[in-house]
């Protein structure tokens, strides 16, 4: 059992954050600052590696396991496909920032060979795939603002950028067909709040 796990376990009751915080904080007191990210960052692998949600560090994943806890949603299994599950089962699609305000990227979709079925990919394999999707802003280490939007809102949003970008997705600017040609387009922080509810 790992330390943040014996500690959390030694009080039965139910414990706020910054009772929780204070007993982490009394046993790293007396490590060095390298010391204590060491642990920290060991404590966090042994807890994903119990509940088989994954390495952490990869990716923004820490920020999906976050979010899916906070948000009351299950864990994704894998790092590719959704980033968390719904109590059906149903894929759930992540965007987290840093920023001052919520956005969503959606960037590095392989393009296909026309727009039919480009639009066809983004409805079924990627974009509308997810049923709701999250706009997640972290600060200071917690999940302070989250919005959610329904993927035919999303697909609203963003099919009309995608399909203006996808003749240049295909041909580089020295007019050659690009070697590995990607498609992307930005859910903005007005389109967030027109079409998507917050949920913290």
């Amino acid at each position: 059992m790992n330390t943040t796990n014996r500690l959390l376990r030694e009080n039965e009751e139910e414990m706020d954050y910054e009772n929780i915080k204070s007993k982490i904080t009394s046993v790293l007191s007396d490590l060095t600052p390298e010391q204590q990210y060491r642990l920290l960052y060991k404590e966090m692998c042994d807890v994903c590696k119990e509940q088989e949600w994954g390495d952490p560090f990869s990716y923004a994943r820490s920020k999906e396991i976050y979010a899916a806890i906070e948000l009351g949603h299950r864990v994704a299994p894998d790092f590719s496909g959704a980033d968390a599950l719904g109590p059906d089962g149903e894929g759930y699609e992540y965007k987290s920032t840093i920023a001052k305000r919520c956005k969503g990227s959606y960037t590095g979709i392989s393009v296909q060979p026309t727009w039919e079925e480009q639009e066809e990919y983004l409805k079924k394999e990627k974009i509308g795939k997810y049923s709701k999707h999250y706009y997640n802003r972290f600060e200071d280490g917690k999940l302070v603002e989250s919005w959610e939007m329904d993927a035919e809102d999303v697909l609203d949003i963003l099919l009309p950028k995608m399909k203006r970008a996808y003749p240049n997705a295909l041909i580089g600017r020295n007019g050659k067909p690009k070697a590995d040609p990607r498609l992307g387009a930005n859910v903005s922080w007005t389109e967030i709040k027109k079409y998507g509810k917050r949920v913290i």
